[in-house]
């Protein structure tokens, strides 16, 4: 598949517009290959820009970007720009979809809110990014605190009263924290992230809206398989592979 051809279909999927004006999303590095393999991550990191070199891949599509600000140099020893020397070395392109596919129908947060049991979305703010929804039945905080948890594998971080129920539901996958105000607005009971700040935390209390704060992978990567059945729903012959060599950060003992 051509290299313009492959552009466009990841652009209706998860179309550039939809974009926050400070992102940097879309092909960052180019290649003369035709498409044929493409490795789907959440980042491109040394041990995923290494993998698609073994799979002999010849895009990486991913939702973090790598270029955010301007890069004077590109070093093979730089944090930032390691991955993407050895990419350029061997004519791998590379491809970010980020806010625009954090905003897009059927995207990041539709996708965690699936995972998690939240119906009936509507987007929680103007930007697209978050959304709002309901559980099927009223439970407590402690319950859905554990229903992410079990969900999306991984240690949960709550605040508010375990035994408060919770119904209406605000999420925001990654860094959403931000947010808090909205779902407060909207009259969510809950507001649901991957990570947020210190101050942010303690002004939600003071609105009397409970937290879940889930982590930023964990709220992200559940958007890759959803994804990659996407584009191969187009059957244009593009293999894709779910990278293996990805984890979280973080862990929890």
């Amino acid at each position: 598949m051509k290299l313009s051809d492959f552009t466009a279909l990841l652009e209706m999927v998860a179309p550039p517009a939809l974009a926050l004006e400070y992102d940097n999303v879309g092909l960052l590095i180019g290649t003369r290959r035709e498409i044929r393999r493409v490795l789907v991550a959440l980042d491109c990191t040394v041990p995923v820009a290494k993998e698609a070199i073994a799979l002999d891949a010849d895009l990486v599509l991913v939702h973090h970007p790598l270029f955010f600000h301007g890069v004077k140099r590109i070093l093979p020893d730089d944090p930032e720009t390691a991955s993407a020397y050895l990419l350029i070395r061997h004519g791998i392109g590379l491809y970010a979809a980020h806010t625009n596919l954090d905003a897009c129908a059927g995207g990041v947060n539709d996708a965690l809110a699936e995972a998690i049991g939240v119906t009936g979305c509507e987007l929680l703010a103007g930007d697209g990014i978050g959304r709002v929804g309901t559980l099927p039945a009223p439970v407590t905080l402690s319950a859905f605190a554990k229903q992410c948890n079990d969900a999306l594998h991984t240690t949960v971080r709550f605040s508010g009263d375990p035994d408060r129920t919770v119904q209406r539901v605000g999420l925001c996958s990654g860094a959403g924290g931000e947010l808090y105000g909205e779902a407060a607005k909207r009259g969510c009971d809950v507001f649901m992230t991957g990570e947020m700040a210190h101050h942010e935390a303690i002004a939600a209390n003071c609105l009397g809206l409970a937290l879940i704060e889930a982590g930023h992978y964990e709220t992200e990567t559940v958007v890759l398989k959803k994804w990659i059945s996407r584009l191969q729903n187009a059957e244009n012959g593009v293999q894709y592979y779910e990278t293996r060599m990805e984890t979280a950060p973080w862990q929890t003992r």
